[in-house]
């Protein structure tokens, strides 16, 4: 057996190299791990200064906590983050609305919108620096034999690991091949992302109006503009991506009641749809899963990637407390520290942002009425709009390591 064919091992295998993956590679690599992280592709390592990539992420003061401690953080900052103080939700129903200030708080601000692709590169800039920490790309599993926790991939290599991590994704074929289900459904929308220049400066304050086809968020970005992200129906998706500029511009104005003045330009446009998933369990022995191959929330308050890093950073805690006593980090007992930690949390708010989705996204008249009076009335309560807004960042409930403090720099 050559060097080429002969297995490889290590602590913990993490397959998929998104937001989420890199992130735990990069939190066990660190504490001396080995993690071996198989990605089918490299993030883009440069784009056009005035290029946003469709895809961000508000990103919680607990997840920019993370970040910073696994020295993330500085780079991002570098390459693009946009800071927002402020957030307005109204109603199109009624005249109901709440604002949130970061003020209320004593926090300098609410969160960060930044690119997915920032996040990734950053993170995997700090994987290529770990010795701990090895990359497999571009390559794919074929196999997964959890007996043996062993791995077959697509380039004939195989991989042996004390844990494996699933981290592809909502379609996770790991959690296929796991035989572990997912349950969740369709929420017949699509989110249409874009670029936006209006004519009004948004100031640093995200807003988001609720109508009964679904919520339109406008999330500021440091130059100036705006990233969009707008859920309708698949048709009416459709029809909105094959309008011309000047007439997707004039929609979108009115669809935010011009709360920004004229939208002069949009940039690309793009769509997903957007579904509601949760696996029956997080973990078997020999494996875990986390971020959206755990879990798939409706994108109207956010907290998709948030929640995934918790997941990243409370499955490290369990990996680093488990070696530091000797116990095999992949053992189902070990595991199920994490799962308890966090499936309960997750469901909790999946079942939150549906719940939103589904009390605001209709026509019906007597429920207008009740969510403007609830929005009026939650506006003029202080101390809870604290409480929501310290749950929204991260400050409150139980919180892996990471997430609590800016550590002492390694």
């Amino acid at each position: 057996m050559n060097a080429e064919t002969a297995p490889l091992v290590c602590d913990v295998a993490v397959v998929g190299g998104g937001m989420v993956g890199c992130l735990l590679a990069c939190s066990l690599a660190r504490e001396g791990i080995s993690v071996v992280v198989v990605e089918r592709q490299s993030p883009a390592s440069e784009w056009p200064d005035d290029e946003i990539d469709l895809r961000v992420s508000a990103l919680t003061r607990a997840s920019q906590r993370i970040l910073d401690n696994l020295g993330a953080w500085e780079e991002m900052v570098r390459l693009r983050v946009s800071p927002y103080h402020g957030m307005f939700v109204w109603d199109q129903g009624g005249s109901g609305s709440i604002r949130f200030d970061a003020a209320e708080v004593a926090e300098p601000d609410l969160g960060h919108i930044v690119e997915n692709r920032v996040t990734r590169l950053a993170l995997w800039h700090q994987l290529e620096a770990l010795e701990s920490a090895r990359l497999l790309v571009p390559d794919t599993v074929s196999r997964l034999d959890l007996e043996r926790r062993t791995l077959l991939l697509a380039s004939g290599r195989s991989l042996r690991a004390r844990l494996i991590v699933a981290a592809e994704g909502v379609n996770s074929p790991l959690r296929e091949m796991a035989e572990i289900a997912s349950r969740g459904w369709d929420y017949d929308q699509h989110a249409i992302v874009a670029t936006i220049r209006t004519e009004v400066d948004s100031g640093g304050v995200a807003r988001q109006r609720f109508m009964p086809a679904g919520p339109l968020a406008l999330l500021p970005l440091n130059d100036g503009r705006s990233s969009i992200v707008w859920s309708t129906s698949p048709a009416e998706a459709e029809r909105l991506l094959a309008l011309e500029e000047t007439e997707f511009c004039s929609e979108l104005a009115q669809a935010s009641e011009y709360v920004l003045g004229r939208v002069e330009w949009v940039g690309p446009r793009g769509a997903f749809p957007l579904r509601l998933r949760h696996a029956e369990r997080y973990v078997r022995e020999g494996l875990a899963l986390i971020g959206d191959a755990a879990h798939g929330i409706h994108p109207l308050a956010g907290q998709g990637v948030n929640l995934g890093f918790l997941d990243a950073a409370m499955l490290r805690d369990v990996v680093v407390d488990a070696l530091a006593t000797g116990r095999d980090p992949g053992a189902f007992a070990v595991l199920r520290r994490y799962e308890r930690a966090r499936k309960g949390g997750n469901l909790e708010m999946l079942a939150a942002m549906d719940l939103f989705k589904r009390l605001f996204s209709n026509d019906y008249r007597p429920m207008a009425q009740l969510r403007n009076l609830g929005l009026t009335l939650a506006d003029r309560s202080g101390p809870l709009k604290r409480i929501v807004v310290q749950r929204a960042m991260g400050l409150s409930g139980e919180r892996p390591s990471l997430a609590k403090r800016r550590l002492a720099p390694r």
